[in-house]
């Protein structure tokens, strides 16, 4: 049995989709679907329930997921205490978030954690949001910033991993303003003039939140897709070029939407999100490191 194996199960779990796993896993779906179809041999029982749409983890898939997550997070605690992670000392916390996370909300959100525990000597890993929970399942990182929302919940065992809710954003429909500040496109509009539209590719956490905010309007807008891309920023610098509308996170576009470069298209599209902070509960044998401690009872006095 390979550890790669765990890893697949573990995405398959989390996204309940083999081609969406197979992409993040960078493989082709025959290729991944294999490798399911290996390590439930290995096994000995069926972990995934094929006959539902989409596909759900059987019982015993449900009791093998929980233990895969606790045996990847000793594989990554091993290398991490192994000092596998070059330059990496005791001190170091190693946070994981989104590349969206990591522009619009990490930086300021350090500021004022060091203006309250000291300096932070830290190490930070971004990716897809999938990637992020599969950092701190592994053990390869200390503490997870995610976006939430009740329709799009992460999948992390709650007797495992503890959570804190830090922050708060909104998505919402944006586009360059034209000289008079006015929206460069007519959202949402016609079906004989559908609107250009910069979407997030589907692995992206915000391409499900922006199907949410679409499905939740009166009526569905008309657009036609001419480009997409993981990156929240990527799409920033297309809409303000004047390509198409995007939904962003307010945060990242609030100094755009400040001083008119970008404007919000009404707000029957908007959708609330959550930033929440998630680690591994300190346990016997197992307890938090110091600094990590800090840092974490820090955010729960800052919310009381």
């Amino acid at each position: 049995m390979e550890t790669t194996w765990l890893e697949d199960f573990v995405v398959l779990a989390q996204t309940r989709s083999f081609s969406r796993s197979a992409q993040l896993r960078h493989v082709t779906q025959p290729s991944f679907s294999r490798r399911i179809q290996a390590l439930e041999g290995w096994v000995g029982l069926d972990l995934i329930d094929r006959s539902t749409c989409p596909p759900k983890l059987t019982s015993a898939g449900e009791h093998f997921y929980i233990q895969a997550q606790d045996v990847l997070n000793r594989i990554g605690y091993l290398r991490l205490s192994s000092n596998e992670l070059p330059g990496a000392t005791q001190e170091t916390v190693q946070f994981a978030m989104s590349h969206t996370l990591s522009f619009s909300f990490f930086p300021d959100w350090l500021s004022a954690v060091q203006r309250k525990t000291g300096p932070i000597e830290g190490r930070l890993k971004v990716g897809n949001t999938l990637d992020a929970v599969l950092w701190l399942v592994e053990g390869t990182c200390d503490m997870l910033f995610s976006y939430h929302h009740p329709q799009q919940p992460l999948q992390l065992d709650e007797e495992r991993y503890e959570r804190l809710t830090i922050g708060q954003d909104t998505l919402a429909p944006f586009c360059r303003a034209d000289a008079a500040g006015r929206p460069l496109f007519t959202w949402p509009g016609k079906l004989q003039s559908p609107v250009p539209f910069l979407a997030y590719t589907s692995s992206a956490y915000l391409a499900r939140m922006t199907d949410i905010a679409m499905a939740q309007a009166k009526s569905s807008p008309y657009i036609r897709r001419i480009f997409d891309t993981e990156m929240a920023e990527g799409l920033r610098q297309l809409a303000l070029a004047g390509h198409g509308v995007a939904f962003f996170p307010q945060s990242i576009v609030r100094n755009d939407e400040a001083q008119g470069r970008l404007v919000r298209l009404g707000t029957a599209w908007e959708v609330p999100l959550q930033i929440r902070a998630y680690r591994e509960r300190p346990r016997l044998g197992r307890p938090a490191a110091n600094h990590i401690e800090r840092i974490w009872r820090w955010m729960e006095q800052s919310l009381a």
